[in-house]
């Protein structure tokens, strides 16, 4: 059969033309109708005179809407008041075509290109159950809300991270609690959206954004004062410009990364190794460069002084989040990745009988890798060495095994299987996990 761009319609006969015709007239009438009467499909603002308008989210049944709001073109503000939605009436009045429809644009705006669609849960909270709009003798309440802009202050306020009130309340902040989120209780969440740095435009698309992206986006030089020297981030004219260095990466992070290749050749990015998570990221360079090589890396850090790498990251199309290794599971269910890497993660991953290490552990997959690239690796320094001997004895007695230390990089492998755990000795730290403990139970 030939391809059907090939294929010459206008030496088709009469009645194959108008046999096609026919059903493709039928098709989209049919898709027409159904998609503007086979459902509930968009909440609806309006600017109306009356009190009550009629739709008909299906052939045999419609219902009586209550305006929300009133808003007309010339974009009054919204109010924050509540509508219901009851079983339609034979004294409702009928539709009035000379009405404005619309919906709430991105910007509070009445939107001109109204279409037939579902409720917007971003522009709608629903106190009921939306189930029970097939249920007539039940009424549904639902409330849009317009915010105003934060002040130009809060540019870099992050809701659950800087909770001033319940870091204060905190009973200690030893173990870098106040790193954690804190998220503010009901009744105090923030009532504004946070603006974007001023100036702030479309980013640079994958794959040019690996290696630079736009000043404004991120409007903050003082990395490039403090790690100038390591090759991280440079500034030019209107961009940042990430050249792949870091601390560890001292020959650029695609060299480090084919380090790492040829000290475990089974750990083969792009091939056994697909997904991987980065502690202490930076600006994410690793995790850029492994997305160059098909596996897809989540970078975490917590936010720090150098007003929060972790947007860096963002804006050059890295996965990156917001996290701390303190005192709570990270979100990550169990055995969710394949390789774990930290490099000058500055975590101290033998406090508390190793218990972030046993957050490793429950991240990591059977057979998987944990590279650490830090000065206990390397330096030979009385402390440094201590801190080595601490991190190769707890390694051990989880069962990891130390598959090669190289430079400054050491790598281990979590077991396959439970027979090295078993046959530890009573009493051995760190203890097993209680065999009702879910480790798919996470913060």
């Amino acid at each position: 059969m030939k391809p059907l761009t090939n294929t010459n319609l206008f030496k088709t006969p009469l009645i194959l033309k108008i046999t096609a015709f026919t059903l493709i007239s039928i098709t989209f009438f049919y898709l027409g109708t159904h998609w503007s009467n086979g459902g509930y499909q968009q909440l609806l603002f309006f600017s109306t005179p009356e009190n009550s308008i009629s739709i008909s989210p299906n052939n045999d049944r419609s219902f009586n809407i209550t305006p929300l709001i009133s808003l007309n073109q010339s974009d009054q503000p919204l109010t924050d008041q509540a509508t219901t939605i009851s079983p339609h009436t034979d004294e409702s009045p009928p539709p009035d075509p000379n009405r404005t429809f619309g919906i709430i644009d991105s910007d509070g705006k009445m939107s001109d290109d109204f279409e037939a669609g579902q409720f917007d849960p971003d522009i709608v909270e629903n106190w009921g159950n939306r189930s029970e709009i097939e249920n007539e003798s039940k009424d549904l309440r639902f409330r849009a809300k317009k915010y105003e802009l934060c002040p130009v202050s809060m540019r870099e306020y992050i809701p659950c991270l800087d909770n001033v009130e319940a870091i204060k309340r905190l009973k200690s902040t030893e173990k870098g609690e106040r790193f954690e989120r804190h998220c503010p209780e009901k009744g105090n969440e923030l009532n504004c959206l946070v603006p974007p740095p001023e100036g702030y435009r479309p980013p640079i698309p994958w794959p040019r954004s690996r290696d630079e992206v736009w000043y404004s986006n991120v409007p903050h030089s003082r990395l490039v004062e403090d790690k100038g020297g390591q090759n991280w981030i440079s500034k030019a004219k209107d961009k940042f410009t990430f050249p792949g260095g870091g601390t560890q990466f001292i020959h650029g992070a695609d060299k480090y990364l084919d380090q790492i290749s040829e000290m475990v050749p089974d750990i083969a990015f792009g091939n056994h190794t697909r997904v991987v998570l980065d502690v202490g990221c930076g600006v994410a360079s690793f995790g850029a460069y492994l997305l160059s090589r098909n596996v897809m890396t989540m970078s975490i850090a917590p936010k720090d002084v150098h007003e929060n790498q972790i947007q860096f990251a963002l804006e050059r199309g890295v996965p990156a989040m917001v996290a701390a290794f303190a005192t709570h599971r990270l979100l990550y269910p169990s055995q969710a990745f394949e390789l774990i890497h930290c490099s000058r993660c500055r975590i101290n991953w033998t406090r508390d009988d190793g218990i972030l290490l046993l957050e490793v552990n429950r991240m990591l997959r059977a057979g998987g890798y944990f590279a650490w690239a830090a000065q206990p690796v390397y330096k030979h320094e009385q402390v440094l060495e201590e801190q080595w001997e601490e991190m190769f004895n707890l390694t051990t007695r989880l069962c990891w095994e130390l598959v090669k230390k190289e430079g400054y990089i050491a790598i281990w492998r979590k077991p396959l299987n439970n027979s090295c755990y078993l046959s530890r000795e009573t009493g051995a730290k760190p203890h097993l996990c209680d065999s009702d403990d879910d480790p798919d139970n996470v913060w």
